[in-house]
């Protein structure tokens, strides 16, 4: 299992995404495709720019109590080529 992070404001929600797309060692371009998402709306995430609903949802989450956590995949981790 890979290393597990904490996700309190949006800015991290943005870098688990970036070192999750790293460790699985794929380009935005394949994630975007992959996923059916724009690159550039990845990038945007990735940056933290695309946040307002994420910024909201985890200020409820955390007013109420809640944690949330991401676990990253192994840098060795690498999906299946075809999404499966």
């Amino acid at each position: 299992m890979g290393e597990q992070v904490e996700v309190r404001t949006a800015a991290d929600f943005a870098l688990a995404v970036a070192e999750a797309r790293h460790a699985a060692g794929l380009t935005q371009a394949q994630v975007a495709e992959r996923t059916g998402i724009e690159r550039t709306y990845l990038a945007r995430m990735e940056a933290g720019l695309s946040t307002v609903l994420l910024s909201r949802l985890l200020r409820v989450l955390t007013r109420l109590g809640a944690r949330v956590t991401v676990t990253l995949p192994e840098a060795s981790t690498r999906p299946d080529p075809d999404g499966a």
